[in-house]
C-alpha cells in the first residue's frame, strides 16, 4: 500500500519570493477559444516557489544544477521534527540527533527539516522562521547527507548575512531544497513507522543556480498500519 504527498506550493502571480528576487507573474498568453489551444506565460526567478538550490546558488566556482547526478534529488526520507520553534529561532546540532542517527544508517538519504513554518506562507510572519546554525549544517554534512530539504523561505537566517548554512551545505556539494510544504503529513508517516520517499526533480535549466521542482514524497505503509 502506498500514497503520494505534494510537497509542492502552488505557483501564482504575486507568491512570497526571497527580498530582492523577481517577482513571479503568471498570464494568459494564448486563449484556446481565440488561439486554439491554451498556452500559459511565466515570469519567475529560479529560486521561486519550491525549489532547489545548486552549490552554484552561493559560489560561481561550484557545480550547477546540471552538473548535478540525478540521485541527488531522490531518496528515502528522514525527518527532523522541529516544530514549535520560535520565530528566527535557531535550529541547533542538539535539535537535530535523532535524525542524524537514523541518516547515518541509511546511506543516501534526504534529510527533511520540519519546521511548521509553511503554515504562516503567504503572511509577513513567512521571514521570520527559523534557521539552521552553521554547527547544524556541517553536523549534517558529517553525517553524510548531500540533500537537505526545509519548509521555509530559506535555511539560513532571512535577511542574515553571508549565507553560512548554504555554504557549509552547497561547499560539500549538496542541494537545499526550500519553500517545502506539508511536511506535518511526512512526520506522522514516519512516525507511524512507514518508509518515505522523497523526490525533488528540477526542470533541466544549462549552467543554473537552481529551478522550480514539483517536490512530492510516496509513503509505502507497512501492513496493518493506518
Amino acid at each position: 500500500m502506498e500514497a503520494w504527498l505534494d510537497l509542492s506550493v502552488p505557483v501564482a502571480t504575486g507568491m512570497p519570493v526571497y527580498p530582492g528576487d523577481p517577482p513571479v507573474e503568471v498570464s494568459r498568453a494564448l486563449r484556446a477559444a481565440d488561439d486554439g489551444v491554451n498556452v500559459l506565460r511565466l515570469h519567475m526567478g529560479s529560486q521561486s516557489g519550491t525549489h532547489v538550490d545548486a552549490p552554484y546558488h552561493v559560489d560561481e566556482a561550484w557545480p550547477t544544477l546540471d552538473d548535478l547526478p540525478l540521485e541527488r534529488f531522490a531518496g528515502p526520507a528522514v525527518v527532523a521534527d522541529v516544530r514549535g520553534m520560535a520565530d528566527r529561532a535557531a535550529v541547533t546540532p542538539e535539535l537535530l540527533l535523532p535524525a542524524l542517527g537514523r541518516l547515518r544508517l541509511l546511506p543516501g538519504a534526504i534529510l527533511l527539516v520540519a519546521t511548521g513554518w509553511s503554515a504562516h506562507w503567504g503572511t509577513d510572519r513567512y521571514q521570520a522562521h527559523p534557521w539552521l546554525t552553521t554547527d547544524a549544517a556541517e553536523a549534517i554534512v558529517n553525517a553524510g547527507v548531500r540533500t537537505v530539504g526545509i519548509d521555509a523561505l530559506s535555511v539560513d537566517l532571512t535577511g542574515g548575512a553571508g549565507l553560512p548554512a548554504h555554504r557549509v551545505l552547497c561547499g560539500a556539494g549538496g542541494v537545499i531544497a526550500e519553500n517545502l510544504t506539508g511536511l506535518d503529513r511526512v512526520v506522522a508517516a514516519q512516525e507511524a513507522g512507514h518508509a518515505v520517499e522523497v523526490f525533488l526533480f528540477p526542470l533541466r535549466l544549462p549552467d543554473a543556480d537552481g529551478a522550480p521542482v514539483r517536490a512530492t514524497a510516496r509513503v509505502r505503509r507497512r501492513m496493518g498500519c493506518p
